[in-house]
């Protein structure tokens, strides 16, 4: 599975719940490594759990040293207090996440990358960018 196989499936799996997220975008989520498919998820309807949550929970153990394919900036911080889906990454030891786009809400905007990077986890943003930004066109954060 190339990268840009690994970011469509994050991309085609974001789609399906598309405007059943609540405040919260769709987010897709696949885990790789060595090219086989550990672990995958989108954003539950309502917009809880987080895309990366559930694909690292499916991916268990394995997703050590894997790489993350995510739609949309992986949260750097949440409201409730529970660990950011930035935190969750470093703490799984995925290696590598790649990010379609980054978040656009001013509040959460670099936090997650911020964090990612501090861990000392690559990172690269952009992949497919224009056709993950489009299942974001009518996502407006809170400011």
């Amino acid at each position: 599975m190339t990268d840009a196989d690994a970011m469509r499936r994050a991309i085609s799996l974001a789609r399906t719940h598309l405007g059943q997220t609540a405040d919260n975008p769709s987010v897709g989520c696949v885990i790789v490594r060595d090219g086989v498919l550990l672990g995958e998820a989108v954003t539950g309807l309502g917009g809880r759990p987080h895309a990366e949550e559930l694909a690292l929970d499916r991916a268990g153990e394995a997703a050590r040293g894997a790489t993350a394919y995510v739609t949309l900036e992986p949260c750097g911080e949440r409201s409730s207090g529970a660990p950011s889906c930035g935190e969750r990454l470093v703490a799984a030891g995925v290696a590598r996440v790649v990010i379609a786009c980054e978040d656009p809400s001013v509040l959460a905007a670099g936090r997650g990358l911020e964090r990612l990077r501090d861990a000392g986890i690559a990172t690269d943003v952009g992949l497919l960018r224009d056709e993950a930004a489009a299942l974001y066109s009518a996502y407006r954060p809170r400011t």
